[in-house]
């Protein structure tokens, strides 16, 4: 349903005020990435904190991290279910600086859009979330249902403190569901529900083949060469179509229904588009499944890096002796990321070439993959909101990207998550000039003032 005409009227009333807000918060710069950033995350958290105060919320607390506190707060409605709101107000480093036309933490408006760091990801998107419940709060003097907040600090860079913390504060944490104001849509004027987002595994190979470098007219041709070694053994990942090679790798992957690869098909995708628009010549992957499908619902093995030898500036006649390979895998379920890195390991050990020694070196921040139950009454929920204020049926989406806390708050609070935000594909996440379109911002807090009722019994 759409929202109240008072809901309506509350958040029309205080629309410059909002943006206000939101670019004070926008302009603390939170990188979680960076240490000397650390009192900008933590000031981050203490305006948040102030925030939720002001709409009304008791029992505000800050819960200490490695990292980022998480803001929590929590609003009890006898006879009604909790929804656990989830953001987080951690950004991506601004680098490079050179590239952004204004200062990344000075927001600025330019032709209805505000453009800083965070703002789409998520500080806007989660400012809009709080927007919207505030003016059920201060219209109808509570919330339809029992609210609880999960707000953190440290998303940008894996979310480590959170498996633990989670399992740690289960019984503050009780809820029935997680409403998500981090995603998005698939894009303007196509409203979209997420029901399945991506795990990770990730790791470093790396591969000796002598002490030292060598003087290459001495013992290139005597000796295994370190660059071409990593090479040879990056290239035995995949097969010649662009399948993963690794043994193992698919046994727990989940075939595709016929429904599934029909609800993916239902999405506007045009790969004439796709690839112009991100000047690639030619679409590469699995065989037998489309780029959106791939890119959806199919596991992935990627090569993020790869170094060895000389790399400066002029020439360098060595025969290099080490080489590496950074290693990230997107992953679908059912599978298992230390499983994964084991078939990894494994593939490595066995597929060593000739005179050379490799090990892999796990990542922290391994993720499992999330997806929710179609028939889940609050994603039902949230699909019917959508239809009332598009007037259209929302697309069916996955998410090739990864939110670990998804399957965190399914595993520990048996809470499934429903992906409620406004992030747009075009918005610069994470790169240089980044902004929020004041539209998507005054839409998305309107968006929660209709779906938060809609969920009450």
């Amino acid at each position: 349903m759409p929202p109240a005409p008072a809901h309506d009227d509350y958040l029309e009333r205080n629309a410059d005020r909002h943006v206000a807000e939101l670019r004070a918060f926008l302009s603390i710069p939170s990188v979680s990435a960076l240490a000397a950033h650390r009192p900008d995350v933590l000031a981050a958290a203490d305006w948040l904190a102030d925030r939720l105060r002001a709409i009304g919320v008791p029992e505000v607390a800050l819960l200490p991290t490695g990292a980022g506190p998480v803001v929590t707060g929590h609003w009890s409605v006898p006879g009604q279910p909790t929804a656990l709101i989830y953001g987080h107000y951690d950004v991506q480093p601004a680098d490079p600086l050179d590239l952004w036309e204004t200062s990344p933490f000075a927001p600025t408006l330019r032709d209805g859009r505000l453009f800083a760091r965070g703002a789409s990801d998520d500080k806007g998107a989660l400012l809009a979330a709080l927007n919207g419940i505030e003016a059920l709060i201060k219209t109808d003097g509570a919330p339809p249902i029992g609210l609880a907040f999960f707000l953190e600090g440290e998303e940008e860079i894996g979310s480590p403190s959170l498996p633990d913390l989670v399992h740690a504060e289960r019984e503050r944490l009780a809820c029935d569901f997680v409403v998500s104001a981090d995603g998005g849509m698939y894009g303007r004027e196509m409203p979209s529900l997420t029901v399945a987002t991506k795990g990770l595994a990730g790791c470093q190979i790396d591969l000796r083949t002598a002490a030292t470098d060598l003087h290459s007219g001495q013992f290139g041709a005597a000796v295994p060469n370190a660059a071409r070694s990593i090479s040879q053994l990056v290239a035995s990942l995949h097969d010649a179509d662009g399948r993963v090679a690794v043994a193992g790798f698919y046994d727990r992957v989940r075939d595709l229904t016929a429904e599934e690869r029909a609800e993916i098909a239902a999405v506007p995708f045009d790969e004439a588009a796709y690839l112009a628009g991100i000047g690639a010549p030619a679409a590469w992957g699995e065989p037998g499944f489309s780029p959106l499908e791939r890119a959806f619902a199919r596991p992935t093995l990627d090569v993020n890096g790869i170094w060895s030898g000389f790399q400066g500036e002029g020439a360098k006649t060595v025969t290099p002796a080490s080489a590496h390979a950074k290693l990230t895998c997107r992953l679908v379920p059912d599978q298992d990321p230390d499983e994964i890195l084991d078939l990894i390991e494994r593939h490595v050990a066995g597929h060593q070439p000739t005179g050379a020694e490799a090990r892999i070196v796990r990542h922290p921040g391994s993720a499992r993959p999330f997806a929710i139950r179609r028939d889940h009454p609050a994603l039902v929920t949230a699909g019917a909101t959508l239809r009332d204020l598009y007037g259209r049926d929302p697309l069916v989406i996955r998410l090739g990207g990864t939110l670990p806390v998804a399957e965190i708050f399914q595993r520990e609070l048996g809470a499934d998550m429903v992906f409620f935000a406004w992030e747009m594909p075009d918005t610069q996440l994470h790169a240089p000039n980044e902004f929020i379109a004041l539209s998507d911002f005054r839409l998305s807090a309107r968006a929660y003032a209709a779906y938060l009722p809609a969920l009450a019994r």
